[in-house]
Parts: C-alpha cells; structure tokens; sequence
C-alpha cells in the first residue's frame, strides 16, 4: 500500500460522489467506502498492519486524513439533499397518474329509469306527488271507505296529528301505502283521456327482512278512455315485460283482488333463474309475481266526476324493489339499502 493508493481511492471517491443523484445513491455511496466490513476506506487501514514501520506513519495519517475527507463530503451532501427534498406528504408530480373511480347511478335508480323509459316511449305522461297523503285520496276514492277490510292489507303508518299536504288538498293523515292517490289527483284536475304512470316512495309498516321493507319504490300505472278494454291492459303489460326483461318472455296473468279494479289480476313472469323449470328463486314453481293490475273499478270514476257509462279504464301498480330482485337474480332485498359497495358494483350497469 502506498500514497498512490490512498490517491486513487480519493479519485474514485470523488467521480463516484459526483456522479450520485439522489440519498439512495449517497447511501450506497458510504456503505461502498465506509462500510466496517467491506468498505474501501477500511480496507485501506487494515492493509497498513502489513506495511514497513516508516510506511505506517504515513499511510496511517493519510488512510485517516481520506476517511475524514470522505465522511466530511458525504454529510455535506446529504445535508444538501435533505434541505431540498420535498416534505412526505408532498405531491409527487413525477408518478403515472391514477385513473379516477367512475360513480355509478344505484342498482334501484336505474330500475326505475329503466320501468320509466318503457312507458314514455309508450306515450304515458310521469307524476309525482306528495308522500303525506290524507284519507280520502289513499283510501276512500280508491273504493276503501272507513272499516274496509283490503285497509288491513295495507299496514299503514298514521301521522299522530294532521298537516298540511304539500301540493294542497285534504289535511294529511298518513304516509302514503301506494302511488295510486296520485291518480285519484290527476283526474281531478283532468278531463280523459289519460296515460299516466306515478312513481315514487311509499310506506308499510313492515319488518325489514329478505323479502320487505318499511320503505319502498312503487310506479303505478292508469290509462283511461273509451273502449278501453281487458285486452289493451294484457297488451301493454306483455310488451312491458319484454322490453323489460329483454326479448320474449312468458307470462301469465292470474285471478286476484283489489278494492280499486274489477276484475283484477296479477302478472307472473317466467322465473329468470330456471327459465320457468323451477328452482328455489321461484319456490319451484317455475313463474315469479311482479306486479298486480286490473280495470278500474266504477265506483273510483265515481269518486273523480267521471262518467263510467262512457270511459273504461285500467291501472297497474308495480315495486321496484321486486323488479330488481328478479332482473338482478337477487333474493334478499336488504342488499339494496346495506350501501356495500361489493354488491353494488356488481349489479349496477
């Protein structure tokens, strides 16, 4: 070992320090020269033990002179690059861009939308009215005067004192059990024909469980003129269900009642599941319930100042909520309201 050596190390030390960029650099930089195992500099000072006696006077003073000079440099530099660097939480401008998360409409909106889209292109008008409903337009002209027993089926949330309605009328005494009150409105204030369909919020008193909910989305349907018939009302809820569920779909309407259409029925839809086989979706019966409908019953056109010698009509009420279950293949309604993001990314289109 000799000066030369010592001055060769320096030399490298120095393009190596000027060739550094950033800490990690100046940090292999310093384990490279002054590491206590493998570093340059240290090497340096051990090879001095084979030297002569005069050798180890100087080459001791400049391997020590070097080490200084090199840790001397190093904290300059680091010292240098840390007063420069940005702070953590610092935005990094250099990094690839993240694509943003695109929001989607919910699951249930888009249902909606959907049942709207159908009946719009049909010619139907939509209305929306209050969820403070009175007695009279969510019972009584609906052909349920006071003691009827279909107003048990309804498990209706009474307000403990009247308000006002919002849009006018009767003081409200309830939340509303169905949309239907809003047809019971529009024929008040208009003369047939009419194509309407009423969406909106409605109320039970029921347990929030797999297959109900306190809360939910109903649309109801009216169409009113002369001739109006059975067959117009078969027609229009066929067409729906395959613009609905997409393409030919079986159907079948069955016998049933409601105080406000006579006669009434409701529409079953081959089960989505099964294809109409059967499985547990459908209770194995191969055909799934969706809505209730019928033709309006006289004494409603009564209750309106309608002539039921010259119109005819017929109305249908559906939930949403139902529809998604089945367009979705869902079987626990809870999964709408949960907001877990898993599940509604999932259905959401």
């Amino acid at each position: 070992m000799s000066a030369l050596s010592v001055d060769a190390l320096r030399s490298r030390f120095q393009a190596a320090l000027e060739a550094a960029r950033t800490p990690a650099d100046l940090k292999t930089l310093r384990d490279e020269f002054l590491s206590r195992k493998h570093g340059l500099v240290t090497a340096l000072v051990k090879s001095i033990a084979s030297a002569t006696p005069d050798e180890k006077r100087t080459l001791g003073a400049a391997s020590n002179a070097l080490k200084q000079e090199i840790e001397a440099a190093l904290d300059t530099r680091e010292a240098e690059a840390a007063a420069s660097a940005p702070p953590k939480d610092a935005l990094d401008v250099t990094l690839p861009g993240r694509r943003p998360f695109l929001g989607r409409r919910h699951p249930l909106t888009q249902v909606r939308e959907r049942v709207e889209d159908i009946f719009l292109a049909m010619g139907y008008q939509v209305i929306e009215g209050p969820e403070l409903e009175d007695d009279w337009h969510n019972f009584e002209a609906l052909n349920m005067p006071a003691e009827h027993p279909a107003r048990d089926m309804q498990d209706t949330l009474y307000l403990a004192s009247p308000v006002p309605v919002p849009d006018g009328g009767r003081a409200a005494t309830l939340l509303r059990t169905h949309t239907s009150g809003m047809q019971i409105r529009y024929m008040e204030t208009h003369e047939p024909p009419v194509r309407v369909i009423a969406p909106g919020r409605v109320y039970r008193r029921d347990q929030f469980d797999a297959t109900h909910t306190p809360m939910f989305t109903q649309i109801e349907g009216l169409v009113v003129d002369e001739g109006i018939s059975l067959g117009d009302l078969r027609g229009t809820l066929n067409g729906f269900a395959e613009q609905f569920f997409g393409g030919r779909v079986a159907t079948r309407f069955r016998p049933s009642f409601f105080p406000y259409t006579e006669p009434s029925a409701e529409l079953d839809v081959e089960c989505q599941g099964c294809a109409g086989k059967g499985c547990n979706l459908c209770k194995h019966t191969g055909w799934i319930e969706i809505l209730g409908c019928g033709m309006v019953h006289p004494a409603v056109f009564e209750a309106v100042g309608y002539d039921s010698d010259k119109y005819t009509g017929f109305a249908f009420g559906v939930g949403i909520e139902r529809l998604a279950l089945r367009l979705y293949g869902v079987d626990d309604i809870r999964m709408f309201y949960e907001n877990d993001l898993r599940f509604l990314e999932q259905v959401a289109l």
